[in-house]
Order: structure tokens, then C-alpha cells, then sequence
């Protein structure tokens, strides 16, 4: 019986189909973290963008922080269709 399963477990089909289900995981979680890693960069540039805008002009602060917000929420959306519709 274990023979019969190691050789449908080394037959050729097998190993490619897992060999390809490998590369496609690791090239899936290469397109999340870089995604990932472009949204961390873009809400952090926002926010040091607002608080310098912010500290030029303090009476500012409301139009400021609503359009930071609108601006780190975009960014954020960039790191979800890397996950999700990287497949």
C-alpha cells in the first residue's frame, strides 16, 4: 500500500501541479508585501505632509485632517487589491 502512494506521489503530474501551486503562492505574497509596502510609504508620506501643512498654517487643521484622511484611506485600498486580487 505505501508503495503505491509514494508512486502517485512522486508521478510527474503531481510534482508539477505542486511545483506550480508553490511558485504561484510565493509570487502571490511577493505582489501582497510589495503592494503592502507601496500603501505603508503612501500613508506615511500623507501624514507628514498633513502635519507639515498643519504646522505652516494651524487654522487649516480641519480641511487638513479631512483630506489626510481621504488620502491615507486611498493609499490603504491600493494594499487590498494586492491581497485580494493577487492570485
Amino acid at each position: 500500500m505505501l508503495d503505491i502512494i509514494l508512486a502517485v506521489a512522486t508521478a510527474p503530474e503531481v510534482t508539477q501541479a505542486a511545483e506550480a501551486a508553490t511558485t504561484s503562492a510565493i509570487s502571490g505574497s511577493i505582489q501582497g508585501a510589495l503592494g503592502c509596502l507601496g500603501a505603508a510609504l503612501g500613508v506615511g508620506l500623507v501624514g507628514s505632509k498633513a502635519v507639515e501643512a498643519i504646522g505652516r498654517n494651524p487654522a487649516s487643521f480641519s480641511k487638513v485632517l479631512v483630506l489626510g484622511v481621504l488620502g491615507m484611506a486611498l493609499a490603504e485600498a491600493v494594499a487590498f487589491y494586492a491581497l485580494f486580487l493577487g492570485k
